[in-house]
């Protein structure tokens, strides 16, 4: 029979947040998958668990994937861990659930702390709807590509940054979308966690002159709603004589700018009749 994958979180910075579900899961795997062993021998020496562990990471997890499928194909149970927070959330660990899911080997989660979710709950911005837009390419092209196709976005956007690429992200950022609000969360539930509210244009030049150490993770403002255009009569008449002019019948004319405009047909028609009366007399 075969094992389970356990997807296993684990904490982002205070080791009091680690479940009892989840330590007691990684008691009971037969190994435990993670995206740095020396990191995750911390954790496991923490809460005493002695357990065999495979190194999964970015650089060899279509390899490792394929053993680690493999023996929960015969039995074994594993946990995936990443060094911090919800494995497969913009993480290697995707592959590894993907690879199980072409398997049909059964998956579990084990909830646990998540900065991307940890961090929007703490910045005062909007909730309701929102997107993680996960690291910006070190590419310069490809982190402006990246701004500028999210610059009508009007959810609030979530970006982990690592501190040495905070500033040029900033300028960026406030080049492509504005002096937007935005949020800067560092060092999530450490004893040095931060909230730094202000807006892109403080950012670019406070952080050049005093940068920011430790785990960020920045929360910004989406795009405003743009405001509908108002159209007055007099311009819908004029819209609709335009398409008279251009050949379209009167009717279609009508329609067509109302449809446009908001104007009702009707009020477009008698205001038309009635200029057309005039000329006539």
């Amino acid at each position: 029979m075969a094992g389970i994958l356990y997807v296993v979180g684990t904490p982002i910075g205070n080791l009091g947040d680690m479940s009892q579900r989840a330590v007691q899961v990684l008691e009971d795997v037969d190994f435990i998958a993670a995206e740095d062993t020396r990191v995750t021998v911390k954790l496991l020496n923490h809460f005493g668990i002695k357990k065999p562990m495979i190194s999964y990471f970015e650089h060899n997890k279509r390899e490792r994937g394929e053993i680690i499928c493999d023996r929960i194909q015969q039995g074994e149970s594993c946990a995936i861990v990443t060094d911090a927070g919800m494995p497969c959330i913009s993480d290697p660990g995707e592959e590894l659930v993907r690879q199980c899911r072409e398997k049909s080997i059964e998956t579990a989660v084990v909830p646990g702390p998540s900065a991307v979710v940890s961090a929007l709950a703490l910045s005062g911005l909007p909730t309701g709807r929102f997107t993680f837009e996960g690291f910006l390419s070190m590419n310069k092209k490809s982190r402006r590509d990246h701004l500028q196709e999210i610059h009508d976005e009007q959810r609030t956007m979530i970006f982990y940054e690592a501190p040495h690429k905070l500033q040029a992200t900033l300028e960026d950022m406030y080049s492509a979308l504005g002096d937007r609000q935005i949020a800067i969360i560092r060092e999530l539930t450490k004893i040095h966690e931060e909230v730094i509210s202000t807006t892109l244009g403080r950012a670019v030049v406070q952080f050049a002159q005093t940068p920011l150490k430790g785990e960020i993770v920045l929360v910004i403002h989406g795009a405003e709603k743009p405001q509908p255009v108002e159209f007055t009569q007099e311009q819908a008449i004029e819209i609709a004589q335009a398409y008279i002019n251009g050949g379209m019948s009167t009717s279609e004319a009508c329609k067509t700018a109302a449809k446009e405009t908001g104007i009702k047909k009707g009020i477009i028609y008698k205001i038309l009749s009635e200029k057309s009366d005039d000329n006539d007399l």
